[in-house]
């Protein structure tokens, strides 16, 4: 069975109603997102980035996987399909793909301030005062801007073994998940979905000009041919 590595970003999600800041000049929102994801704004105002998050997670609450989470999820009938995202939504998930690694981590996780990294599942509203088991600020399990990217370790060696790989919805200006095109096999199928395709120097890219909704359904059909 052919192995197929998928890299989503801020597109996937967005015809299900997720916002993205790709597009808005560093805002989301209306906030400058050094102010709600970065370990300084955090410090800084603490309040400000629960509020923010809780907000988010509440939008998650009431989005849906759209029919492009569905399509990739249908994939697995015939492929070895692993799911890398930048995405810290569960639509992936909800749509029914079973191997998903989430490069930035998860919005219905928490963690701790402290020395414990352990993730907490975490759906409701997460507040100043809410602790973890020693007694330190629970924060958000996201991976802020500044801060290393544990997961990356794990979706590497994936890479390289993809006989396929997707990029679907992201800029692939975001580092370090953008660098993972680097780490694929040179006669490995790669594919890029997106509306505004993005200039990549790679030019063996099969190019979908499309939204993930659209761009899935045709990938689909490309790859009944193989």
């Amino acid at each position: 069975m052919k192995k197929i590595v998928i890299l989503s970003g801020a597109g996937m999600s967005a015809e299900s109603g997720i916002a993205t800041f790709r597009d808005a000049d560093g805002l989301w929102e209306g906030h400058d997102v050094m102010q709600v994801a970065s370990p300084e704004g955090f410090k800084r105002n603490p309040e400000l980035v629960l509020d923010f998050y809780n907000q988010r997670r509440k939008n998650l609450l009431e989005a849906k996987p759209n029919k492009g989470h569905e399509n990739l999820a249908a994939l697995q009938k015939d492929f070895d399909v692993q799911i890398i995202t930048q995405n810290v939504d569960d639509l992936h998930e909800r749509a029914g793909s079973k191997k998903v690694i989430h490069l930035h981590g998860e919005l219905f996780k928490v963690r701790s301030t402290g020395k414990d990294k352990t993730s907490i599942t975490w759906k409701k509203d997460l507040n100043i005062g809410d602790l973890c088991k020693n007694a330190k600020q629970l924060r958000p399990d996201i991976v802020w801007f500044g801060e290393m990217v544990p997961a990356l370790e794990q979706a590497i060696p994936l890479c390289l073994q993809a006989d396929i790989f997707v990029v679907i919805g992201t800029s692939l200006l975001v580092y370090p998940a953008a660098s993972l095109i680097e780490y694929t096999k040179k006669d490995a199928l790669k594919f890029i979905i997106d509306p505004k395709i993005p200039s990549i120097s790679d030019r063996n890219f099969i190019r979908i000009e499309k939204g993930a909704v659209e761009g899935t359904k045709i990938l689909k059909e490309k790859l009944k041919t193989l």
